[in-house]
């Protein structure tokens, strides 16, 4: 095995694990096909082991792989680290600030209040990360996340910032075709859009009442922008944040005095990243964005 190992390979190894293939690697890192295979080929060289052995689906990664897999992910994320922090000079409020956001609230809510951080700090740049999983603020895989749910590494430094009631919505030609419920029972007789296997969102919709109507849905779908979209075209009625929902005019509040469940919202950094002005700055936008839409006027 060679004393030296090239950087450039690791990476190209990690997207090749992740992918499952040359060609998913090959997109997602903007190379050739035969460029990751030869890559590949040099750093099993390299090793002196085999990586990965080809199947009908793919590529499988050996034990060898899985061993390196932890490494090499932390690898990719100190080089991101280390990329950011080198993205603006020490002290001023510039440079890239990567943003972890569930997916609906970074379709949705975020944009508004990146404008307003764009405006105020046009040398700050966002990457941003709409997932519904919680990244990795420990290893500092992003600068600041939206979270639903608090933190509790003490390392971590949070700002509760909302607590969103939830409600249920359709459209006005869903309304005007189907009628409009009038009890939680008269449910049972309409077209519900929820979720799939998500377990926190099968669990709100336990809380909110559902349970008779998770398996009689005619949309199951983990994508809550799918179900907000599926709602607005009248597909159904669906379970969405109430400001955001309220002040749509394409939507109809169904059981408006119903909210039995409320999310709670922090804004979320590492305590070693608090001070940084990029982030601060970040920080205080999404603070202050999410303290206007709570008290925004109905």
């Amino acid at each position: 095995m060679k004393q030296t190992i090239n950087w450039d390979d690791q990476r190209i190894f990690l997207a090749v694990l992740e992918q499952g293939s040359l060609s998913g690697a090959a997109r997602r890192l903007g190379l050739s096909h035969p460029t990751v295979r030869s890559r590949i080929e040099a750093l099993e060289a390299d090793l002196g082991t085999v990586l990965f052995t080809r199947s009908m689906t793919g590529l499988t990664p050996t034990e060898a792989a899985e061993a390196l897999r932890e490494p090499a992910h932390a690898m990719a994320i100190a080089s991101d680290v280390f990329t950011r922090r080198a993205s603006a000079p020490f002290g001023e409020i510039a440079g890239i600030v990567r943003l972890s956001v569930p997916e609906f609230m970074g379709i949705e809510v975020i944009p508004a209040m990146l404008e307003t951080l764009r405006v105020s700090h046009p040398a700050i740049r966002i990457e941003l990360s709409l997932s519904n999983q919680r990244a990795d603020l420990l290893s500092q895989e992003v600068d600041l996340a939206v979270r639903t749910v608090a933190p509790d590494q003490q390392a971590l430094l949070a700002r509760k910032v909302a607590t969103i009631p939830l409600g249920m919505f359709a459209s006005h030609a869903y309304v005007a075709r189907r009628g409009r419920p009038e009890t939680l029972e008269d449910l049972a007789n309409h077209d519900m859009i929820g979720p799939d296997r998500d377990p926190l969102d099968l669990e709100f919709a336990r809380r909110l009442g559902l349970t008779f109507a998770l398996n009689r849905m005619v949309l199951r779908t983990d994508s809550h922008p799918a179900q907000i979209a599926a709602a607005r075209a009248g597909v159904g009625i669906a379970v969405a944040q109430v400001p955001l929902c309220e002040a749509d005019p394409r939507l109809v509040r169904i059981l408006p005095d119903y909210a039995p469940v409320q999310m709670g919202t922090w804004i979320v950094t590492h305590e070693n990243l608090a001070r940084v002005p990029r982030v601060r700055a970040a920080f205080d936008t999404l603070v202050a964005g999410f303290h206007a839409m709570m008290h925004k006027p109905s």
